[in-house]
C-alpha cells in the first residue's frame, strides 16, 4: 500500500483522490503492510464464493473511508445493496460472511432467510434494561481530529495533462507505446469527424509533444 499524510494531501499539485490521477511511487512508494496466501480451492464454489459479499463499508475500528468521490457516492452505499439484492437482507448470517469474532452482536433482526437465533427474545431496540447488546468501551473509530471539504471547488485549472505525459515517457517502452498509439487510431480516432480528431489530437500533444 501507499501511505500519504493529511499534510502531503493538503500540498500535492493534484487531487489525491481524483480517480484519474495516481500517487507516484518515487514520491510515495509501496510498503509492505502483509501477503494473502492462497493455499486452498473452495470446496463448494458457491458456498464459498459466489456468496461472499465484499464491500469497502465493512470497515473495522480504525480504518476509515477516504473522501474519494467514487467511494463514497457508490461503493459505500451500491455495494452493500446489491449484496441485499442477491443474496438477501441477511446474507450477513451467510457462513461466508459471518464475523470470525463471536462477540459481535447488534440489533440486526428478522427478515427473508434468517436461519439462526434471530436474537431470541431480546429486545431490538437500544437502549434497553433487558441485556441487550451494548457497545464496548473500545468502540472509538479514531481519536484524531479530521476536517473535510464540502464545498463545490471549480476544477478547470486542474493539470489533467502532467501524469499522462510522465506515463506516456517513463513508463511505456517503446513497444507498448507502439501499440497505444496504434490501437487509439484504429480503434476510434481513425472513424471521428475530424475537428474530433484535432481536438483529441491536441488533448495527446499537451501530455507530451511525441503523443500527439
Amino acid at each position: 500500500m501507499q501511505v500519504m499524510t493529511f499534510e502531503q494531501a493538503a500540498t500535492v499539485p493534484f487531487n489525491p483522490f481524483d480517480l484519474t490521477k495516481i500517487w507516484p511511487h518515487k514520491d510515495f512508494p509501496l510498503h509492505e503492510v502483509g501477503r494473502m496466501v492462497l493455499d486452498h480451492n473452495p470446496n463448494n464454489y458457491f458456498a464459498e464464493v459466489e456468496q461472499l459479499a465484499f464491500a469497502p463499508s465493512h470497515l473495522i475500528p480504525g480504518i476509515e473511508p477516504s473522501p474519494d468521490k467514487m467511494l463514497q457516492a457508490r461503493r459505500l452505499f451500491l455495494y452493500p445493496d446489491t449484496h441485499c439484492h442477491c443474496l438477501g437482507v441477511n446474507y450477513q448470517s451467510i457462513p461466508v460472511n459471518m464475523p470470525v469474532n463471536t462477540k459481535v452482536c447488534n440489533y440486526q433482526r428478522d427478515g427473508s432467510m434468517m436461519v439462526h437465533a434471530n436474537g431470541g427474545g431480546a429486545p431490538n431496540y437500544f437502549p434497553n434494561n433487558f441485556l441487550g447488546p451494548t457497545p464496548s468501551a473500545d468502540d472509538i473509530w479514531h481519536n484524531d481530529s479530521v476536517s473535510g471539504d464540502v464545498l463545490r471547488h471549480e476544477t478547470g485549472d486542474v493539470d489533467n495533462f502532467l501524469q499522462c505525459g510522465e506515463f506516456f515517457c517513463n513508463v511505456l517502452g517503446a513497444d507498448a507505446r507502439e501499440r497505444l498509439t496504434d490501437n487509439i487510431v484504429a480503434g476510434q480516432i481513425a472513424c471521428a469527424q475530424e475537428f474530433i480528431q484535432e481536438r483529441a489530437i491536441a488533448n495527446f500533444t499537451c501530455a507530451e509533444v511525441d503523443y500527439g
